[in-house]
């Protein structure tokens, strides 16, 4: 009988885990798993994890089984997923006439006000758009906010902005004399995480990463840098397209195009800090790896290269 109530436990997670909320018995068959139950004593009822499948006694005789089969679900009572079908793009905009502040300007509100991106926000976070220099050279750009630019409502201020900022920094520019912004414009939520916090990140959708694009147009549009680098696949795919290239190594070393501008595309500064975290070694090799794109950016840009700044990560 203990094998059996098991049984019964096992095909009631089975059917919890296809959708399945109750489960039709007859008062007689309920009757008898009661008094087995009863029957086992206390250590029948103990399970590592409540099967959360409820057994409700049938009223009317049961349902023949293929008319339980051909009967459509009943309609769930949790709360409904977030949606994830978005509009094709935003909604028609236009940077107009003025000075490139007036313009950005005009983007931002855009951005911060469209409804699209305002509805992908967990409570109490925000909408980012890039900042930086609206006459960079370079723009750097990458995928997505993490958890500390949802609340701060600007791009690269976590850990791997901090690691971004380090190389912008030995390059001898400092952030305010690049521009730095994302593909997407929010944090791409996981919707089986309930509350304002959420715990990881997701790679965004083709979709989503469609509806943002135009909006990292705009930008770019404004600011006209000579040269685009892109961060880490996500980024890169989202600017030469789905389906592109499958590892990032094909396709940096080399410069590419994106708009008629060149494009660099390197790893993104979180993979530094997952290679650091796996030792010197390979530390070291994945920042060299990303400085090589950087030399071959500044290079490009005419910028002046010391025989110190040639030598970073290179063993000696």
């Amino acid at each position: 009988m203990k094998e059996a109530l098991h049984a019964i436990a096992e095909e009631l997670r089975r059917l919890r885990s296809l959708g399945v909320r109750t489960v039709p018995v007859s008062e007689e068959a309920l009757q008898a798993l009661r008094s087995a139950v009863a029957a086992q004593g206390p250590v029948a009822t103990v399970q590592s994890e409540p099967p959360q499948t409820a057994v409700v006694a049938e009223t009317t005789p049961p349902t023949p089984a293929k008319q339980r089969a051909e009967r459509p679900a009943a309609p769930s009572r949790e709360p409904a997923a977030k949606p994830r079908t978005l509009p094709l793009a935003p909604p028609p905009f236009t940077l107009g006439e003025g000075t490139k502040q007036e313009r950005w300007e005009r983007l931002r509100e855009g951005v911060l006000g469209d409804p699209v991106c305002q509805a992908q926000l967990r409570p109490g976070k925000k909408v980012v758009l890039g900042v930086g220099d609206l006459d960079a050279t370079v723009f750097f750009c990458g995928e997505a906010p993490g958890a500390e630019e949802e609340v701060e409502g600007e791009p690269f201020v976590g850990p791997a902005g901090q690691k971004l900022t380090r190389i912008i920094n030995a390059m001898d520019l400092s952030r305010e004399q690049v521009y730095i912004g994302n593909i997407m414009n929010w944090r791409p939520r996981i919707d089986d995480q309930t509350g304002p916090e959420q715990t990881g990140n997701r790679p965004p959708t083709d979709e989503e990463l469609g509806y943002c694009l135009p909006y990292l147009k705009a930008q770019l549009a404004i600011v006209q840098p000579r040269v685009i680098v892109a961060l880490g696949a996500t980024a890169a795919k989202g600017l030469l397209g789905p389906g592109s290239f499958r590892q990032v190594g094909e396709v940096r070393g080399r410069w590419l195009a994106y708009e008629g501008i060149p494009l660099r595309v390197t790893y993104h500064p979180s993979y530094l800090l997952r290679q650091d975290d796996m030792g010197k070694v390979a530390g070291m090799r994945a920042r060299r790896s990303v400085w090589e794109d950087m030399l071959q950016v500044m290079e490009h840009l005419g910028m002046p290269i010391s025989e110190k700044q040639r030598g970073y990560f290179l063993k000696t």
